[in-house]
């Protein structure tokens, strides 16, 4: 059995982390938070790891217990996502095409943002992580088949409002 490291095994789970936290709380600050509090939660546990059968699951799925905790007491949904990273869409050649990419992105951002919390997880975790279906169904204690349900509803809510936007320019 491979020996778990939390330098080598848990820290670069970070950045991952921080993503799943944004996208469930919609608040820098808090994703922030939510992921210090995970990395202590995981190195408190430090003695059970042998017994964990991936420590990237059970990190994201304490990251996402976390997260799910603080939204329902702060209450926070009504906040929008802050930029996560500098986006720089590729094959835009003029400032023009920039820009209206850039709004796409950011329209499409907030039309996920805008989603029920398991679909809007469910996407983050398989389009924005590129998780499988069997470990996203873990991370959420849902089974595979409603994780795909979820996705599915996701993307089609997604190219509904998003095409929607685009024709009427809203």
């Amino acid at each position: 059995m491979k020996k778990i490291s939390f330098r080598n095994d848990v820290l670069p789970l970070k950045n991952m982390l921080y993503r799943l936290a944004l996208r469930i709380t919609l608040n820098s600050a808090e994703a922030e938070d939510i992921v210090q509090d995970t990395l202590i939660k995981v190195w408190n546990r430090r003695e059970q790891w042998d017994s964990i059968e991936s420590i990237e699951a059970y990190s994201l799925t304490v990251c996402r217990n976390l997260s799910l905790d603080r939204t329902r007491k702060m209450a926070n949904l009504a906040q929008s996502i802050e930029e996560v990273g500098a986006d720089r869409p590729d094959g835009a050649q003029n400032p023009f095409e920039r820009a209206v990419q850039g709004d796409r992105i950011r329209l499409v951002r907030s039309i996920v943002d805008s989603l029920p919390e398991k679909q809007r997880s469910c996407v983050q975790l398989r389009d924005f992580e590129g998780k499988p279906y069997k470990e996203i169904a873990a991370i959420l204690g849902i089974t595979e088949e409603q994780v795909k349900v979820n996705i599915f509803r996701a993307r089609q809510t997604i190219k509904t409002r998003f095409q929607e936007l685009e024709e009427y320019g809203l």
